[in-house]
């Protein structure tokens, strides 16, 4: 394994794969190291990229001369990054999610039959994460915003403030917190008259993201050359 990432998510993942009977990490590239080649030259089965959104452009050409497949977790991509991974996927097995938790794989299911079984309901989304969390809202909250609201027909607002006015019926607040070292809650909110439904994933510790997306490398090794969501991947 190539591990792209060495933040506590990187870290964690490279502990658990160097506990694998078959599995190691040939290199582990950062930030710091990057512009070094040295640090590219392993050859790897599996690129695990857990590092930022700039990073993307060298482990492009990484995939691209060597073939591995490509794990990738790393947040805060715009659509022009989503196309480039995209594309990967005609060159190697590649995947992308934002959360590797096989709790929060269930609550996507869970929130998109809620949406759709309780219509008419207000619906709201909060997310914690820890205080070095640098992009909100996370890319787990806009997954669940995907699945209760597939078709984008709701307008989005990201809190509020001031005199806003009564909340209209198609809006989906997307609220964000941050503090302290949350690992990551997700609640989907559903209200209605009288009663209200939450839906909620707490992870108690980063493990959690890391064990699925370990998981996720060893069938993406013998996977075909594709782009699956992580659902595709281990569900399918």
């Amino acid at each position: 394994m190539l591990m792209v990432g060495n933040g506590r998510m990187g870290t964690v993942i490279a502990g658990l794969i160097e506990a694998e009977e078959n599995m190691q990490v040939v290199s582990m590239i950062g930030i710091e190291n990057k512009d070094d080649s040295a640090v590219w030259e392993p050859e790897a089965d599996v690129v695990i990229d857990f590092s930022h959104k700039d990073m993307l452009p060298l482990v492009d050409e990484y995939v691209r001369r060597t073939g591995a497949a490509l794990l990738s977790g790393t947040t805060g991509y715009d659509e022009a990054d989503m196309d480039a991974l995209r594309a990967l996927g005609e060159v190697a097995p590649t995947i992308h999610s934002a959360n590797y938790s096989l709790g929060v794989a269930v609550l996507k299911h869970l929130a998109a039959d809620a949406a759709k079984a309780l219509e008419g309901f207000d619906i709201e989304i909060t997310e914690t994460h820890h205080n070095q969390k640098a992009d909100a809202p996370s890319g787990t909250a806009k997954l669940l915003l995907k699945c209760v609201d597939p078709e984008g027909e709701y307008d989005v607002v990201s809190g509020r403030d001031g005199m806003v006015g009564k909340r209209p019926k198609r809006e989906i607040g997307m609220h964000a917190l941050r503090g302290g070292t949350v690992a990551g809650t997700h609640t989907v909110h559903f209200f209605g008259n009288n009663e209200e439904v939450e839906l909620t994933h707490r992870a108690q510790s980063r493990t959690v993201f890391a064990a699925g997306a370990v998981a996720g490398a060893k069938k993406l090794v013998n996977a075909e050359k594709k782009f699956y969501t992580f659902d595709e991947l281990m569900f399918a």
